[in-house]
């Protein structure tokens, strides 16, 4: 037994390995198919940056207009939409597939993953290469880099190192938010919808210090649809507004833990709906 468990564990590394070429080779096949209509290429970069065209707004109004909002000055309240932005963007690139899914379910084109060797949630994320990502993460950097730009605070190297694992973070909570939406429409592919749903309201609510809202619509968005550890919680804690947010100040610094474990309960979710699944027809 002791003999066989290094060769299963080496046998195991060579697997994932061979995952990993194989995933990088289709994602680099699909990029170039993509480059093949050069022109509607450019479009659908040019499609993923005007759809952040409200966030550009904003921020214009934001600096230009008003000195603050709900106490925080605008070069702070900046850092809210950038972090959102930036954690969208990178969750468009490399786990948004999972938006959507209800055609892909739908179609039955699910089923065909089922009986492939790769497992079926990276064959879902392999599917095309997400165009549209490059002009969502164009306009998220240069919004970060504009808040960093006009920022006030001292950029230590450990408050970097929090703003890039509260990039990550917000990224892994928008895939695991996605995901459970992505796990109901296994059974119910209507619930794909609600996918729609959630991306409004992270439009919509994710650029603002929560603060300013009812507290009941901060509560809700805090506790049932925690789209608040995305960016506000952690822009909190950078800016030295963690005290007032309403929580308390260790949940709103944990953040970035909260969105991997919630990836991890997410990604559960989804392998025991994966298993329950009969097929559209039931």
């Amino acid at each position: 037994m002791a003999a066989r468990r290094p060769a299963g564990h080496l046998a195991g590394r060579l697997r994932t390995l061979r995952t990993v070429r194989l995933a990088w080779r289709i994602t680099r096949l699909n990029f170039r198919a993509q480059l093949e209509y050069r022109s509607e290429f450019l479009m659908m970069v040019a499609i993923g940056a005007v759809w952040q065209v409200s966030v550009i707004v904003f921020a214009t109004v934001l600096l230009t207009r008003f000195t603050g909002m709900g106490g925080w000055d605008s070069s702070d309240v900046l850092l809210i939409p950038a972090t959102r932005m930036l954690a969208h963007g990178l969750f468009v690139l490399f786990l948004g597939r999972m938006h959507g899914i209800g055609y892909f379910i739908q179609e039955g084109r699910i089923d065909t993953c089922l009986v492939r060797p790769m497992p079926v949630h990276l064959q879902v994320q392999l599917r095309a290469f997400p165009t549209n990502a490059l002009g969502d993460l164009t306009v998220a950097v240069g919004l970060m880099a504009g808040a960093l730009g006009r920022s006030g605070l001292d950029w230590t190297a450990g408050r970097v190192s929090y703003l890039v694992v509260a990039v990550l973070g917000g990224m892994l909570l928008e895939a695991a938010l996605f995901t459970v939406v992505a796990s109901a429409a296994l059974r119910f592919p209507a619930a794909d919808y609600w996918g729609s749903w959630l991306e409004e309201l992270l439009g919509t609510f994710g650029s603002y210090p929560l603060n300013v809202l009812p507290k009941a619509v901060g509560g809700f968005l805090t506790y049932g649809l925690p789209l608040a550890f995305v960016a506000y919680f952690p822009a909190a804690v950078l800016t030295g507004h963690g005290e007032g947010t309403g929580v308390p100040y260790w949940l709103a610094a944990a953040s970035p833990l909260l969105g991997l474990l919630a990836y991890v309960g997410s990604r559960l979710l989804w392998r025991w709906s994966l298993r329950h699944y009969t097929g559209v027809n039931g």
